[in-house]
């Protein structure tokens, strides 16, 4: 650990008194205690609204608290008393608010008008909502074609917005639809599309009951998906195993306290979360779980010759899948050097890891981010596959495949065709209901949208939620991208970095939050999500809207539709009158939405199903199909080891406690013992002194790119961490400039976050940036 006083251990559990520290600082600071009290009780129950944090799924039955820390923040942050209002921004120049850091910015709370960028004043102005529409509908409509248009989509999203926004655009004739999931789980969705015939999750909540044992991969359920620290726990506790495969030791997949048993809190008790903990190089998980077929291969042929039970479930294979052979000729290739250098784990770790595996009868893998976001992900997640389809872990209770989603409804987006590559099935569906053309030609993700609009083959970019110039990669391109842009629109709750970052016109549209009562012509309005299970939820928001001002999401989108096109291909405002309307919509056209609004009325929502969860392969040949694909020959980049160039590390970005994706709630990162700031690098001891400096020194850090430009971050303190050597670590956005636009996964686009080489150099005194000021 550092001499500063901003780094200092914490060697509490997960959750426990520090979460409820926690909670209680984020309601009291929201100066709406009491109403934030009642929204914070009603989070995820029947009747209430759906968490705007993350996308774990829950049971239906209500029960007193259904919400996390995180949870907690996000309601709190959400329905603040600060307001940023009319005055602020007259007090405000855009160029000013740049200084600000993105943790300030947001703190200022949330937008109460509707505004438009003053280019010769550099401030924002008020704009009525009319006239935001009409200048959204004019810049459309002067484009030379509909694909000079970027319409980006934050996972924040309902169902019903979602919706709404892809009939307007298609209608206006395009599918440039880059959205977050184009930055997280795409190499999920086509590692299994591929393979099993489903983009999504096998399992459902109560499976987690029934494991035998449950892989975590690549994932931090602590400060990502807090509330699935509870039957991790519940696993162990009944003797499953839980196998955890990350670099850093996680505090939640140590050990966990939880709040609601009043003995565990008062003995200030804890239970583990894990039975191993394997710790494997950054990229290395394909092949760790390459490793663990090969030992499942070879016991499998020593089963055989002795006359012993298989190893393998031979009648799955048999009649559900295809390709096996191929498959395990790839890994009789495989060598066990290659397996042990890339995977950072000895022969022991993965021998013990293959051990626990083939003991269990029903396993569950998980994995996230730290699966998704390298080059070679596609093959990591079929490699996933691969090895629960040898023992027939898919389509059986308790077990089956789960990427675990982040945003609360980014799956749901998905489901509603929010898509850039939208399936045919889909169009033709869109088109056969509404009765116009739908284009055809695949749009663009969201590097591809970064890069249109870098050589201003895009004029127009319209973002529903999110924070897209800081979510993205190579922050400076992006940046300049955007402003290249004739109009920016972004439709959010809070002041975020992408409102400064304008085009030549520029509009903030400001939105309900998830908390608050949307009332619309005929009456009160719920919206829906799709949790990582794909259940699909009601919402009705709790609280007084903070301004008169405010309109939803879908009305939003309805608006700048119906100013561009009129009423095509639907009355735009007679859908938003009654959102069962849109649900009527969407019942028509995507299957699994059979009699929506009815089935609505269930507690706890109703399941969408999953096809593989029922050994129904949507696949080309009708079974599941194994993938044979070769490990990386390297996961550094060619071009960079050509030239002679070897990094000192390999950077990972990630989130802090206090962080949901680019949202800030505070500046401490509790379980790692980081306070008050957010400029650190995470680097073994050993490490540090190896690369000649001391724990507490600021550095630069520079990444290694093929194109030779310059890409680096100034200013980092250096904590020493408990992590594999060869690695570091460092908080997003922080760190994306590092991200070069053009290193992405194979056939995903998805930014390589996670694999990052970096060279680093002491700062000199000029160099040091700012640290984040507190509030």
């Amino acid at each position: 650990m550092s001499n500063s006083d901003n780094i200092k251990e914490y060697s509490g559990p997960a959750a426990g008194w520090g979460a409820l520290k926690g909670v209680t600082k984020a309601w009291v600071s929201s100066k709406k205690p009491i109403k934030n009290l009642k929204a914070m009780l009603k989070t995820n129950q029947n009747h209430g609204f759906d968490c705007p944090g993350c996308a774990w799924g829950d049971v239906p039955e209500n029960h007193m608290v259904k919400f996390c820390e995180n949870g907690a923040k996000a309601v709190n942050w959400e329905s603040t008393g600060r307001l940023v209002t009319p005055e602020f921004f007259a007090k405000h120049s855009v160029a000013d608010l740049l200084k600000q850091s993105d943790y300030w910015l947001e703190y200022q709370g949330r937008i109460t008008h509707p505004m438009r960028y003053n280019a010769q004043t550099d401030h924002y102005v008020v704009v009525s909502w009319d006239d935001a529409f009409e200048l959204v509908a004019k810049h459309l409509n002067d484009l030379e074609s509909p694909n000079q248009a970027e319409f980006y989509t934050s996972g924040r999203a309902s169902n019903e917005a979602a919706y709404i926004y892809q009939l307007f655009v298609r209608a206006f004739g395009t599918n440039n639809f880059p959205d977050c999931s184009n930055m997280c789980h795409e190499a999920s969705g086509q590692g299994m599309s591929s393979t099993i015939g489903v983009g999504k999750g096998t399992v459902v909540f109560n499976d987690f009951a029934k494991a035998d044992a449950i892989f975590v991969i690549g994932q931090n359920p602590g400060t990502n998906h807090p509330r699935m620290l509870e039957p991790l726990r519940e696993a162990v506790e009944r003797g499953a195993q839980v196998v955890c495969f990350n670099p850093l030791k996680e505090r939640g997949l140590e050990r966990f306290q939880h709040p609601q048993r009043p003995f565990e809190m008062l003995s200030n008790g804890a239970e583990p979360t894990n039975t191993a903990y394997f710790r494997p190089a950054l990229g290395g998980d394909m092949a760790a779980m390459r490793g663990i077929a090969k030992f499942l291969l070879q016991w499998e042929r020593e089963a055989q010759a002795a006359g012993k039970a298989p190893i393998f479930d031979h009648d799955f294979l048999q009649q559900h899948t295809t390709g096996l052979d191929a498959y395990l000729t790839e890994v009789d290739a495989t060598s066990w050097a290659h397996i042990v250098e890339q995977s950072g784990l000895s022969i022991n770790d993965i021998q013990l890891a293959a051990d626990m595996y083939v003991r269990a009868e029903r396993v569950i893998m998980c994995w996230a981010m730290g699966v998704t976001q390298h080059k070679h992900s596609v093959p990591t997640v079929q490699e996933i596959v691969n090895l629960q389809l040898l023992r027939g872990n898919v389509g059986k209770p308790g077990a089956g495949l789960s990427p675990v989603r982040g945003h609360s409804n980014v799956q749901g987006d998905r489901t509603m065709g929010i898509d850039e590559q939208p399936p045919e099935w889909f169009l033709d569906a869109i088109e056969q209901r509404f009765q116009f053309k739908v284009p055809r030609q695949h749009g663009h993700n969201a590097v591809q949208a970064i890069q249109a609009m870098e050589e201003k083959r895009a004029k127009v970019f319209i973002g529903l939620g999110g924070n897209f110039a800081q979510a993205t990669p190579d922050s400076h391109r992006t940046h300049a991208a955007m402003k290249n842009c004739d109009l920016t629109v972004q439709i959010s709750t809070k002041l975020n970095r992408s409102h400064l970052i304008t085009g030549k016109d520029a509009l903030i549209l400001p939105c309900l939050g998830r908390t608050e009562i949307d009332r619309q012509a005929e009456g009160q309005q719920g919206i829906t999500v799709e949790d990582t299970f794909s259940m699909v939820h009601i919402s009705f928001g709790q609280l007084k809207p903070c301004s008169k001002e405010l309109r939803s999401e879908p009305a939003i989108l309805a608006g700048m539709a119906k100013a561009t096109l009129g009423n095509h291909p639907v009355d735009w405002e007679d859908l938003i009158a009654d959102y069962s309307r849109i649900r009527d919509l969407i019942a028509d056209t995507i299957p699994g939405f059979k009699d929506f609004n009815k089935n609505l009325q269930k507690p706890g929502g109703f399941y969408l199903g999953n096809a593989a969860a029922t050994r129904q392969w949507r696949t080309p040949t009708g079974k599941a199909q194994f993938a044979a694909a070769p490990l990386p020959k390297q996961l550094i980049n060619q071009t960079v080891t050509d030239k002679g160039e070897k990094p000192d590390l390999i950077l990972q970005t990630l989130r802090s406690h206090d962080q949901y994706n680019t949202t800030l709630y505070g500046l401490d990162d509790r379980y790692r013992g980081v306070f008050g700031m957010r400029e650190v690098l995470f680097v073994n001891a050993e490490e540090i002194r190896r690369l000649g400096f001391q724990s507490g020194d600021k550095v630069d850090m520079i990444s290694l790119w093929e194109d030779g430009v310059e890409r680096k971050v100034k200013g980092f303190e250096l904590v020493a961490y408990d992590m594999p050597t060869g690695q570091a670590a460092a908080y997003y956005p922080e760190t994306n400039p590092l991200v070069p636009l053009e290193s992405y996964g194979d056939g995903t686009f998805t930014p390589t976050s996670k694999f990052i080489a970096i060279k680093l150099q002491k700062s000199e005194p000029d160099n040091l940036i700012a640290s984040y000021k507190s509030h």
